[in-house]
């Protein structure tokens, strides 16, 4: 029992548990807010759908297509924790200008540079991650950080619903107060030591997209095909309150998806260091399917939530399995590279998929957009099945 116990938490560094901490304080600071946005906007600002889709859509893409050039930034200069403080910092500073907002212009703004920053800094931590174990435990030391990231998704719309029912916030201090969490982040990865890249190495580095080897660019077009129909949580969160979820209750069921999103993280990172990612990413795309298509069949509160917080699984699943499995396809010089041009990808097709689904929502129906994102997770694992080789660790060059 004890020998299995040292198995599964294997690998571990202090650099390790510091950059999930970091995830930790940084999600407490942007999820405490993540499902008062759509509410905030459509009911204190008078926005549509559509403009929910705008918003998110444009927030999300910026942050990907950031964690794409930033990657290469970090792989040219191969500086790690210099570009992630600077993305903290700059995260922390969004929050405050949406509560500032007076129309939904003021919204975007604050919403695209808190993802700015987190864009900008998310390839480089991930590239510390992957640099903080070995091989072998890649897949727990991402799950590891997925635990963190969601534990503070799952605080922090407590604190919200504390803040807002307790204490009786208004809600645009909230704003205000998620600056503090969003420092403590940075504070954790001033604590971070980088191990410098030999200068023989360093001389050697060629971060061109053509070094990339053809499974990697396979993988993100399944990625691709997949992000078509995968749209902002804020649908989600929009059809439980239209069905009748009061606003607390609305806030708890996302806090309860973030929850199981916590849980399912570091197991799913190990399953598929020994089981392989292509097995454990086409179980996470079928819980997809069946929470997409169960939203767009159920008007019924309790089935919603029920499917909401089992969505949690597959985003558990995705964040810490899908980065490692970029990961793999590429050679350690080129990590936050590879893994930033996996966020951007997943980013651009969020976007695309955002202002589709907010189209879907305003014009046509609340089901549709759900059935629009069922029928890409059976496109996605198609190609997934199709073009991603199976074994436990793609080529790494």
């Amino acid at each position: 029992m004890a020998s299995t116990k040292s198995r599964y938490l294997a690998g571990f560094s202090r650099n390790t548990v510091l950059l999930a901490l970091a995830s930790f304080f940084s999600d407490v600071s942007s999820e405490m807010l993540y499902p008062i946005l759509p509410i905030f906007l459509t009911q204190t600002l008078h926005a549509g759908g559509s403009i929910v889709g705008l918003v998110e859509g444009i927030a999300q893409a910026t942050q990907n297509i950031v964690q794409g050039l930033s990657g290469w930034l970090s792989d040219r200069l191969q500086k790690r924790k210099s570009l992630a403080l600077i993305g903290y910092f700059v995260s922390a500073l969004g929050k405050p200008v949406m509560g500032l907002a007076t129309g939904w212009q003021g919204v975007l703004g604050g919403r695209f540079l808190d993802r700015l920053g987190a864009g900008f800094r998310s390839a480089p931590r991930d590239a510390l991650i992957a640099a903080s174990v070995s091989d072998e435990n890649r897949g727990r030391a991402f799950g590891l950080e997925g635990i963190g990231d969601n534990l503070g998704a799952f605080l922090g719309p407590l604190l919200a619903v504390l803040l807002l029912t307790s204490f009786h916030f208004n809600i645009r201090w909230m704003f205000y107060v998620a600056v503090v969490p969003g420092l403590l982040a940075f504070c954790m990865i001033l604590l971070v030591q980088e191990k410098p890249l030999r200068e023989g190495a360093k001389s050697k580095i060629d971060v061109s997209l053509g070094q990339f080897p053809k499974d990697y660019w396979k993988y993100l077009l399944v990625i691709a095909l997949f992000g078509l129909g995968n749209s902002s949580n804020s649908f989600l969160i929009l059809q439980t309150r239209s069905i009748g979820a009061s606003f607390e209750a609305t806030i708890l069921i996302y806090a309860g998806f973030n929850l199981v999103a916590a849980l399912i993280s570091y197991p799913a990172g190990s399953f598929s260091d020994r089981w392989g990612r292509r097995n454990i990413l086409l179980f996470a795309f079928a819980i997809f399917f069946i929470a997409y298509f169960g939203f767009a069949r159920t008007t019924n509160v309790a089935a919603i939530a029920f499917l909401f917080i089992c969505y949690g699984l597959f985003q558990g699943i995705f964040r810490s399995v899908g980065k490692a499995f970029a990961s793999d396809f590429v050679p350690q010089h080129l990590r936050a590279s590879g893994v930033g041009w996996y966020s951007t990808t997943v980013g651009l097709l969020e976007l695309v998929a955002s202002v589709v689904a907010g189209l879907l929502w305003d014009r046509v129906s609340h089901a549709a957009v759900f059935y629009y994102g069922a029928i890409f997770a059976v496109v996605g694992s198609i190609a997934l099945m199709g073009l991603v080789p199976g074994k436990r660790n793609a080529s790494t060059a």
